[in-house]
């Protein structure tokens, strides 16, 4: 709920109106948590709320929410963007487990990069701020079948 209060700061701040279309969004990325949600995902939720929404509605609003850091875009190497919530209290400490078989998303919480990450820092005297990273394999259901 806490980041939904600094999304619609951090809209405000910039000038920007929290219209029904741009609080629906950002209430469907609050229900919604942890899910990694594509465009299409995103437009079917927030016509719920809003039926009279229209699709290039969300892309200009995913588009504005990620020019603000509000939200994060992501790639699965399937073709499809998905987006996340984004917020301080995650920074980049998290990594995404993605299945080949049905393309189902986890998420790994902790960083397990974090030594690698000091090493790097202390070797190249390079100050990590970010990084991305994606396991491909097979979650135990397919893996079971």
């Amino acid at each position: 709920m806490q980041r939904q209060e600094d999304a619609k700061a951090k809209l405000k701040e910039k000038g920007y109106k929290l219209t029904p279309q741009r609080r629906a969004t950002l209430e469907t990325f609050a229900e919604n948590r942890g899910k990694h949600l594509s465009t299409e995902d995103v437009y079917m939720l927030v016509k719920e709320k809003c039926p009279e929404i229209g699709i290039a509605t969300v892309y200009r609003t995913l588009q504005l929410l990620e020019g603000l850091g509000v939200i994060n875009k992501m790639s699965f190497d399937d073709g499809c963007s998905r987006y996340e919530m984004s917020g301080s209290d995650e920074d980049h400490h998290h990594h995404h487990l993605i299945c080949l078989s049905c393309g189902e998303v986890q998420e790994v919480e902790e960083d397990l990069l974090e030594h690698l990450e000091e090493k790097i820092r202390e070797k190249n005297h390079f100050d990590v701020v970010n990084h991305r990273v994606k396991f491909f394999g097979y979650c135990s259901k397919c893996s079971n079948k």
